[in-house]
């Protein structure tokens, strides 16, 4: 699936499989992804919690845990270079310099006994092999640049000692140190509130247009995505359930689980007190899957043949979409 037939490929994903060992057995927290992202483009990938994008996005940059297994077959081209394939030192040339990652929580991130200013300016060291002054200059420009005041000061400071906004700010400014052509933000604006929230995803979007980088946005909301990405992917047990342009998909989306993640974003014009919608029951358990499709025994168009063959993806109404049900919205 291409999320932008647009521009020449960057990032090509084939049949990507990631399971993470539980006791016996093993936990697919990947199973079959595969996309495209053209250079400058922007992907939207949606799901709830533990439906495996932060996993994709963790095998994406070579981060998976050690005892995880990549799956025979697949592949992850980079600017046509095949990333599993690649030797650890290799690797980490790459990643951190040419493809970055800003992680949902900055608190975790961060090195706590380690002063901003250095955090910045050891990445740029590393993977650039700047002396200490050029480094240090840069690294203020870098604050300058994700819009922190008194960047001399906030240097000097720990990251206990900022806010979660700003926090998130130098998260984003480690990750742009060296200029990557693809950004992969996993929910930046967890636990920040709405107004910073806004201002982090402007943020962001302006520092792709001024770099002209490639992003890969990464949330539990279809609402963050919207106008922001474009093309979304939707998650869901690990697999892609649906994709298509950004724009189309609002209009046109034909999987339930979808139009339930839809449904449950709050709306401004809603009245006082309006009870949010939840999507009722439990996502799966990603050790003994159900058999069928894994949205079956949450779906209010569930028929006989959703609870015994698992779709698989299929074209839609538009080149580049793609859905995975057997009994689609647009179905009587």
């Amino acid at each position: 699936m291409n999320s932008n037939p647009a521009g020449r490929p960057l990032l090509r994903v084939e049949n990507l499989r990631a399971y993470l060992p539980a006791g016996q057995r093993h936990v697919r927290a990947v199973d079959g992804i595969s996309f495209t992202l053209a250079e400058g483009q922007t992907l939207g990938i949606v799901g709830e919690s533990g439906c495996g994008k932060s996993m994709l996005a963790r095998a994406l940059m070579g981060l998976l845990p050690r005892d995880a297994v990549v799956g025979a077959g697949a592949r992850i081209e980079f600017i046509k270079r095949d990333l599993l394939r690649m030797r650890a030192r290799e690797l980490r040339k790459i990643t951190g310099r040419e493809m970055a990652m800003v992680f949902q929580d900055p608190m975790t991130a961060l090195n706590p006994v380690m002063k901003i200013g250095r955090q910045i300016t050891e990445v740029l060291a590393h993977h650039l092999g700047m002396e200490k002054q050029a480094a240090h200059q840069r690294a203020l420009a870098l604050l300058g640049l994700v819009g922190i005041s008194m960047p001399n000061r906030r240097m000097g400071q720990y990251p206990h000692q900022l806010s979660g906004g700003l926090r998130q700010r130098v998260a984003i400014a480690i990750a742009l140190a060296c200029q990557p052509k693809l950004l992969i933000a996993d929910e930046p604006t967890t636990a920040l509130d709405v107004t910073v929230q806004a201002e982090i995803l402007n943020l962001l979007g302006e520092l792709q247009a001024e770099k002209e980088m490639a992003m890969i946005l990464i949330s539990h909301n279809l609402g963050i995505v919207a106008g922001r990405t474009h093309a979304t992917a939707v998650m869901y047990a690990g697999k892609i359930v649906e994709q298509a342009p950004t724009d189309f998909l609002f209009s046109h989306m034909v999987m339930p689980y979808t139009r339930a993640l839809m449904e449950a974003i709050p709306h401004l014009s809603s009245p006082p007190h309006t009870r949010l919608r939840e999507i009722g029951g439990q996502p799966p358990d990603l050790i003994q899957f159900p058999s069928g499709c894994s949205f079956s025994p949450r779906c209010a168009r569930v028929a006989p043949r959703c609870r015994e063959q698992a779709p698989e993806l299929k074209p839609g109404h538009h080149p580049n979409h793609w859905y995975a049900c057997w009994n689609p919205l647009d179905t009587p």
